[in-house]
């Protein structure tokens, strides 16, 4: 399968589908397209029309191994010849321990337990639940232009309120918001340091005028913010927030569930700021496109829960676990760690290209192939439109991109770590020449 473009995008097969889409589905649910998959491997997706696309959304960053491995098939196949549902909380079977084992062992924690759940929503509301049992405390901080889930808390945890929160009021008590070191809206004349430690500092201000230690259970940060615009944290600044929230007794929860699973270079991207937080949450990419999440926390703030406090009907489904295992092992044996440090290594130098010949790209950010490139106006403010027009410019020359941020002008890399050279290049040219023609017209 290779990529072509064969009809107009999206073609008439599409077109025809939408339309029943429309009268059986709720408007409430986004599309980036309106096209109709019908097969895709690797990092190529086939529509209904026949056109073949470069994808560099991977499911929102579900697909980090690529569509349909083969050993992922095989492990699914397998499991589902012996049964595919149990509940661990009638009957146990081995997927879901060996697979607590592995998580385990690859976490930057000296000790440590787990427990699956069907999604990274689920993930986080249940790393809150935990810390709020381990330390007797209410409140939850994140960072400003955070996004952790679409339910009751984690929805009140998230900055966006458009299209994410709006009308859905009223929110989750006692959650709060941190300064947000975006080190591209910085102040002027502020060196990225001073900046990322006074967004720190900011937090334990609070702590001592707004707010008081023994009101917040945990603070939650994304190593790189998703929805927030890809926005990495400064390494200086997760090592002050861990340093500030240790002393005050407060647990810290690293939400991997967009960077994890050998995204940003390191199977978690939180080993690569020299901490070690009290949980990790990861679902997305963990079983290759099956709902599963997990939390992964010390041994001693995941026993703090009595028994029954967590757990669900489907958690830790076996034919989900079956798959994040063989996941695993195609990490180690295709060495997709460092496959993500090439393949954005490769990305973040022709976007920086880009970005000194088109005024119109502000910013060039990320940790391994997880990488955003932010569109301005002349001013530096949003530009949102010319970041939708780029994105339906390459879809049409046959490349998925989907978009990111606060105000949706940023596009995100998340391409399959199992791209190959050729796909690669293809899909960088067709969103240069995309942008070319953008900021021309």
């Amino acid at each position: 399968m290779e990529p072509i473009i064969k009809t107009a995008v999206p073609g008439p097969v599409s077109r025809e589908r939408w339309a029943e889409r429309e009268k059986y589905v709720a408007n409430g649910i986004s599309n980036s397209t309106r096209i109709f998959a019908d097969y895709a491997e690797g990092a190529l997706v086939r529509d209904v029309d026949g056109n073949v696309f470069v994808d560099f959304a991977a499911g929102i960053g579900v697909i980090n191994i690529g569509h349909r491995p083969r050993e992922i098939v095989d492990a699914i196949g397998t499991q589902t010849d012996r049964f595919i549902h149990m509940s661990i909380n009638v009957l146990w079977y081995d997927v879901y321990t060996q697979l607590a084992k592995k998580l385990c062992e690859l976490a930057p924690l000296s000790e440590a337990k787990v427990m699956f759940v069907n999604s990274g929503a689920e993930a986080v509301e249940n790393a809150v639940k935990i810390a709020k049992k381990y330390t007797g405390r209410t409140g939850v901080a994140a960072v400003d232009g955070s996004f952790h889930g679409r339910t009751l808390l984690t929805m009140s945890l998230t900055t966006k309120v458009k299209p994410y929160k709006d009308g859905f009021g009223p929110f989750a008590p006692e959650t709060y918001k941190i300064p947000c070191p975006n080190l591209y809206r910085r102040p002027d004349g502020v060196s990225a340091d001073a900046f990322a430690v006074s967004c720190a500092d900011a937090f334990e201000n609070m702590l001592n005028t707004s707010l008081s230690p023994d009101m917040i259970a945990c603070v939650i940060l994304e190593p790189v913010q998703g929805e927030g615009g890809f926005v990495p944290m400064p390494p200086l600044y997760v090592k002050r927030m861990r340093e500030i929230t240790a002393r005050h007794g407060i647990a810290l929860i690293m939400d991997e569930i967009q960077s994890g699973v050998a995204r940003t270079g390191t199977f978690f991207a939180t080993e690569q700021f020299g901490i070690e937080p009290d949980i990790i949450t990861s679902s997305k990419s963990l079983a290759a496109g099956l709902p599963l999440g997990a939390v992964i926390g010390k041994t001693k703030v995941m026993d703090s829960v009595h028994v029954g406090g967590i757990g669900g009907t489907f958690s830790g489904n076996p034919v989900a676990c079956a798959a994040a295992l063989a996941v695993i092992d195609n990490i180690s044996k295709y060495n997709l760690c460092a496959e993500a440090v090439r393949i954005g290594e490769y990305i973040t130098q022709r976007c920086r290209a880009m970005q000194k010949k088109y005024e119109q790209i502000g910013d060039v950010r990320g940790m391994g192939a997880m990488i955003g490139m932010e569109f301005v106006k002349a001013d530096k403010s949003p530009d949102k439109e010319l970041t939708s027009r780029v994105i339906n410019e390459s879809l049409q020359k046959g490349a998925i991109f989907i978009n990111t941020g606060i105000h949706s002008n940023a596009i995100r890399f998340l391409p399959p770590l199992v791209m190959t050279d050729a796909q690669l290049k293809l899909g960088m040219d067709i969103l240069e020449s995309s942008i070319e023609k953008c900021v021309r017209q």
